[in-house]
């Protein structure tokens, strides 16, 4: 069966109005049974229905979580939505996080279903705004940490806190000469950037050359940049009025981008 762009927004849609109704089943029920779930990037995946599940009832089904969509792009079987997400916490904390968030979709009985969501959206960053909430931080972190030690575990409360580690500053500083280089099409200063090797493709298959990218990313504006786990992935506003994200792979011992996925729709 084959699904058009605005099936593709449907499904994934689905998601924040269950978030917003508090409707666990249901929205467990938005993944494949080998589905995975990493929230943020960078932190270790949720694997499988049961452990999606626990994922819910950690931090979604405590919280209030609005969705704020400024553009979304469909690529394949991929929608990836460029959001600001407002969450409230118990004490009357309420976090805005900027976030990309990646839906990967399949068919599965007809229908579509997620297959992997990646929420990018900085944990350290988030962190620190917490603590500077001041008195009112105390009891929401403490409502987390239990939440997290009951549904998760040890190992599971250490594999979100890994989140705090990635490609950090440098990695962002990187990416972001990486980007002006391409908006500028200087094809030498992009050449330094990325890595011997380093894949560049449309979505996660398409083979994008060199010159290609440069085409793409020409004059385009650089919206939002995010790091997380060992991605720093960039929100883009070309001239044209299209909308795009990039996700860049980082290795920091040199400082390379080893890879490039390129989302992009246009105005």
């Amino acid at each position: 069966m084959t699904f058009t762009r605005d099936d593709l927004l449907s499904a994934v849609e689905r998601s924040p109005q269950l978030v917003a109704e508090h409707d666990r089943a249901g929205w467990v029920a938005l993944y494949t049974p080998d589905a995975q779930v990493e929230d943020p990037v960078g932190s270790r995946p949720h694997r499988g229905l049961a452990q999606i599940d626990r994922f819910y009832s950690t931090f979604i089904a405590p919280r209030e979580i609005s969705f704020h969509v400024r553009h979304d792009v469909v690529v394949d079987e991929t929608v990836v939505r460029d959001v600001d997400l407002d969450v409230r916490m118990s004490g009357g904390v309420t976090m805005r996080i900027p976030a990309l968030l990646r839906y990967d979709l399949a068919e599965v009985g007809g229908e579509l279903k997620i297959t992997r969501l990646q929420a990018f959206w900085e944990l350290p960053g988030m962190v620190v705004r917490f603590v500077r909430t001041g008195p009112r931080a105390v009891p929401a972190g403490g409502a987390l940490g239990v939440s997290l030690l009951r549904n998760q575990g040890l190992a599971g409360a250490a594999g979100f806190l890994s989140g705090l580690r990635g490609a950090g500053m440098l990695g962002k500083r990187h990416v972001e000469r990486l980007l002006r280089a391409a908006a500028a099409g200087d094809e030498v200063a992009v050449r330094r950037g990325l890595g011997k090797g380093a894949r560049i493709t449309v979505g996660e298959r398409r083979p994008l050359s060199g010159a290609e990218f440069l085409g793409v990313l020409t004059g385009a504006r650089c919206d939002k940049l995010i790091a997380a786990g060992r991605h720093v992935v960039a929100a883009i506003d070309s001239p044209d009025g299209g909308h795009g994200v990039v996700i860049a792979d980082v290795e920091k011992r040199p400082i390379a981008v080893t890879r490039l996925r390129v989302f992009v729709a246009r105005g």
